[in-house]
């Protein structure tokens, strides 16, 4: 047990680095060739601080463990909006006011949405992975011409020029870029494998070890760059950067193992989990909309009750389980 444990932590800590080292390598070829900071933060960031999530669901999936990557999904996403918002507005209370999350967060009703009409059957099927797929495309697709409409005109542009790397020679940005991934592949293998070991040994399912273990250490470079960018007064990253892995994970991090591996899925994953993953964030809309025209917030006592709420979950899951 000792050992499967070792290897959960250190898949996390290669995990978080070369996440990190990834974004690092894709950011900073992409200022080598003028992409506007605001698309790099957007499209880049958002999908470098998934790629934990994608790496592990694939590695998942190519190992039969599907049900381990469809928790990783969902608990990943109830973890960044009850957990990582709710301790980061614990810490500083989060003030939104940007026009883009406006339409970010239709888009991200319209997403889940779609997952669960997907998975309504009971089943991920091929079918459903390469629609998910599809839609991570379009979703891209998206943010980058959002991205080109809103250049100097969105909050979130400034805020992202100050925290985007400088520019990279292309040698040294593709060596960080593949030296990432690499190490991403590395930590997926590691935690995959020791999460299933755990698992066995406690005779739980995959499921619950992924919307659990796996979901909390995938969702460690969200917390630290939302924590991050909120005690610096970058509000709209922090907000931002929990939407967009919320829709990155709905769409990739569940149309990636279902291509790989269908699998019929526990009931509960639409009794329980997904009701968690949309009631947390139609709270987190009524929060961040704001009640007094384009100003919202998400202060303390709302952070205490997202991280409450979290809590509750937990117990929820320790005491079906």
């Amino acid at each position: 047990m000792i050992v499967e444990i070792a290897a959960v932590l250190a898949g996390f800590a290669l995990l978080i680095w070369g996440a990190d080292k990834f974004v690092l390598g894709a950011a900073g070829m992409a200022r080598t060739l003028n992409v506007s900071a605001l698309i790099i933060g957007l499209v880049i960031v958002g999908f470098g601080t998934s790629a934990p999530e994608m790496l592990v669901a694939g590695v998942a999936g190519w190992e039969g463990n599907t049900g381990l990557a469809i928790g990783n999904a969902i608990g990943s996403n109830i973890t960044n909006i009850a957990l990582v918002l709710g301790v980061t507005a614990l810490v500083v209370p989060l003030v939104v006011h940007s026009n883009l999350l406006k339409r970010e967060f239709p888009a991200l009703f319209i997403i889940m949405g779609l997952s669960l009409v997907l998975m309504l059957d009971g089943e991920l099927s091929r079918i459903d992975g390469f629609i998910f797929l599809t839609g991570l495309l379009l979703f891209m697709g998206w943010m980058i011409r959002l991205g080109k409409q809103s250049q100097n005109q969105d909050p979130m542009q400034e805020e992202f020029e100050e925290e985007i790397p400088d520019k990279l020679p292309i040698g040294k940005a593709i060596f960080w870029l593949l030296t990432g991934l690499v190490v991403l592949l590395v930590g997926a293998r590691l935690v995959v494998w020791g999460a299933v070991a755990i698992a066995q040994s406690f005779g739980v399912s995959d499921l619950i070890i992924g919307l659990t273990i796996v979901a909390i250490g995938t969702s460690l470079p969200e917390l630290a760059t939302t924590i991050v960018s909120a005690k610096k007064g970058e509000h709209d990253i922090a907000i931002g950067n929990i939407i967009g892995s919320n829709m990155f994970n709905t769409l990739g991090v569940l149309g990636i193992p279902a291509v790989i591996h269908p699998e019929v899925f526990n009931s509960e994953v639409l009794s329980r989990d997904m009701v968690m993953m949309i009631a947390l964030t139609i709270a987190l809309y009524f929060m961040a909309k704001g009640r007094t025209g384009s100003l919202g917030e998400i202060n303390r006592f709302e952070g205490a009750g997202l991280v409450a709420a979290y809590l509750g979950y937990m117990g929820l899951l320790y005491y079906m389980s």
